[in-house]
């Protein structure tokens, strides 16, 4: 097995943290390649390993994997073990639905914050799209944490302080979201607050913004 992960400039790109995170989380070994974004060379590099031309993508012994919810799927699927999904069919059908939510909405958000992991730019006001969005994402945190946040999905595992109680592709999707609530001081409630500050705590996330220039 040789996993490579070909993602983009760190400090920007929410689509590579996802599964970058996913993969660290689980403590599966795999190879870095970062691009630099926002170059006159950016394209041309990243086509040179995906036929998107798009980051992240994930090559496997040859098998190439784009786009981030699939790859996190692949891993999933790759490594049982990991246990990146909740094992309970209830919860397990709850988080692919937050994290597809995730992968095809949100666009106001994404739109008027952009991710920048080593920014502070407090808002002076918020666009009541950004507001709607914000509300919606507390809404589904709050929910995810008072039904399954206890435990994973089993009698056996305990509780975590993520969506489903253990690390799961949910969080990692939702992860460059906590950067930009943090990012651009958008205000959220206590549950909200404290799922946000579990995910910053992660010692993999430290890695992620450590190494943003």
């Amino acid at each position: 097995m040789s996993l490579t992960l070909v993602i983009g400039t760190k400090r920007f790109s929410s689509w590579s943290l996802r599964p970058w995170l996913a993969l660290k989380v689980a403590a599966i070994p795999f190879r870095e390649i970062e691009i630099a974004l926002r170059h006159p060379a950016t394209k041309a590099e990243i086509l040179q390993h995906s036929p998107s031309g798009k980051v992240p993508l994930l090559d496997d012994d040859g098998l190439v994997v784009w786009d981030s919810l699939a790859i996190c799927e692949y891993l999933a699927e790759r490594f049982p073990a990991a246990r990146l999904w909740p094992e309970d069919g209830s919860a397990r059908a709850v988080a692919r639905a937050v994290a597809a939510e995730m992968h095809s909405g949100f666009m106001p958000l994404r739109r008027d914050c952009p991710m920048d992991v080593l920014a502070d730019t407090p808002l002076t006001e918020i666009p009541e799209e950004v507001q709607a969005d914000v509300a919606r994402l507390e809404a589904a945190w709050t929910d995810c944490r008072a039904r399954f946040g206890a435990h994973f999905g089993d009698n056996s595992a305990a509780g975590g302080p993520f969506l489903f109680g253990r690390f799961s592709i949910a969080d990692a999707m939702m992860a460059p979201v906590v950067t930009r609530l943090r990012t651009y001081h958008l205000p959220v409630g206590p549950v909200a607050r404290t799922y946000c500050d579990a995910v910053m705590a992660l010692p993999e996330m430290g890695e992620w913004v450590a190494a943003s220039t």
